[in-house]
């Protein structure tokens, strides 16, 4: 009976230890904030002035600068090694700048977004193991808004518009939109438990983002539109803490 009851206690003992140690099942959900950044790693053509139609202010470009801010992380364990995710954040901000021929006259613009971003992740450890390595991969929808222009900005038309071939166009005022993205992102990070419900965390995102933007100027010739396409394609880092339900 003594051998019994103690065999019982152990069967009984191994199960609720191996359910405690799971780290990672099924239905788990994980709450992640902590520091995001955003470092474009922008391609950019040659503004191109289009009406009148004269083509590409030769050279001219345009640059980015990154700019970090809050990020938050939901990820739904569909099985104890696949999770869907979803990365937002508060808006992130950033300058617009001359480039190429025209680098060095400064900020030309500025502009927000929001860079909601859907994945699939893969996580390689057991479920039970405290560090939590996974990749992953999904897609990625950028809003832009809050587009801004400058007077560097509209003081450039008219050596943008030489370069075009076109002396002696004179601005008095510009702005700026920029068309929403749709593009692939793939991700890799990892997850360290401290307790059975809180632990560390960080990511690495590189997103493909394509922001197609149009400057509208008045000027003395009448309205002057030039658009320039950026592929900005940034790295998103993200350092931070999580908590799972």
């Amino acid at each position: 009976m003594i051998k019994r009851t103690l065999t019982s206690s152990f069967i009984a003992g191994s199960i609720l230890v191996s359910q405690s140690a799971l780290a990672y099942e099924a239905g788990n959900i994980f709450v992640k904030g902590g520091i995001a950044t955003v470092d474009p790693q922008e391609t950019s053509s040659d503004i191109i002035i289009n009406t009148p139609s004269l083509g590409p202010a030769s050279g001219a470009q345009v640059g980015l600068n990154s700019d970090t801010q809050l990020g938050l992380v939901f990820t739904y364990m569909a099985t104890d090694r696949v999770g869907i995710e979803l990365l937002a954040a508060t808006p992130f901000k950033h300058d617009i700048s001359g480039a190429g021929a025209i680098a060095g006259v400064g900020k030309l613009g500025d502009t927000q977004h929001l860079p909601p971003t859907l994945s699939v992740q893969y996580y390689l450890a057991e479920p039970d193991a405290k560090f939590q390595p996974y990749v992953g991969a999904g897609i990625n929808y950028t809003l832009f808004f809050n587009e801004g222009t400058t007077q560097t900005l509209t003081d450039s038309i008219g050596a943008l518009a030489e370069l075009a071939g076109a002396p002696g166009v004179v601005a008095t005022s510009t702005k700026l939109d920029i068309d929403d993205s749709i593009g692939a992102s793939i991700q890799a990070g990892f997850n360290y438990e401290l307790s059975d419900n809180m632990g560390l965390t960080a990511a690495v995102w590189w997103i493909n983002i394509d922001a197609d933007a149009e400057i509208t100027a008045d000027t003395n010739v009448g309205t002057v539109k030039a658009n320039v396409d950026i592929e900005v394609d940034p790295y998103v880092y993200m350092l931070g803490a999580y908590y799972k339900f």
